[in-house]
């Protein structure tokens, strides 16, 4: 079978888990198999439990290893045709009606919703891996600065979150950068 035009070929595509395993490993490794621990090209596949085991380091890993299907317990068979129907949706997509399509609860359409969102921001499905700093900080405006109306709304004066947008930054070293910020107003973590 070619590649899925519709939702129901996707399902019916990547119902069988070899199919959907050998699609992973094929988009991941299109030059071969490489240990994602060493770097290593040499290893052996253990085929009952569809994991490689690395010549140079000794360590087994899977296809799923360092990208947002690690540790999942939901099957390839599920997340490949919710990526294809995110991929393919005009205007988005709810968790509720990846739901009813995959045949899951909403919870876990939520939560694979999204780990997809995040890969599809970042442009890969990799993890970040190795040493990453973390800083987070608030912003907003001094106080004599603001709109009579804005002072009101504040509680108090000064330093602090309150009322400040929150901004957190990742890095991994000789990687990705990835920035998030909250605008809403959040708790204070006073």
């Amino acid at each position: 079978m070619t590649r899925p035009q519709t939702l129901q070929q996707a399902i019916v595509y990547f119902a069988d888990k070899d199919i959907a395993h050998q699609y992973l490993v094929d988009l991941r490794w299109y030059d071969g198999v490489v240990c994602p621990k060493c770097g290593g090209l040499e290893h052996s596949y253990l085929t009952t439990r569809k994991t490689w085991k690395c010549k140079a380091c000794k360590k087994q890993f899977s296809v799923k290893v360092g990208t947002i299907f690690e540790n999942s317990p939901i099957g390839l068979d599920k997340w490949l045709p919710a990526v294809w129907m995110i991929a393919n949706a005009k205007n988005g997509i709810s968790s509720c009606e990846i739901a009813r399509a995959l045949g899951v609860t909403q919870k876990t359409a939520w939560f694979m919703l999204h780990r997809i969102r995040v890969a599809m921001q970042s442009g890969t499905f990799e993890k970040f891996s190795g040493d990453v700093e973390i800083d987070e900080t608030y912003v907003g405006g001094k106080v004599k600065n603001m709109h009579k109306a804005k002072i009101e709304q504040r509680e108090k004066q000064g330093r602090g979150s309150v009322n400040k947008a929150i901004v957190v930054g990742l890095l991994e070293r000789n990687g990705q950068v990835k920035v998030i910020i909250y605008m809403t107003h959040l708790r204070s973590f006073e």
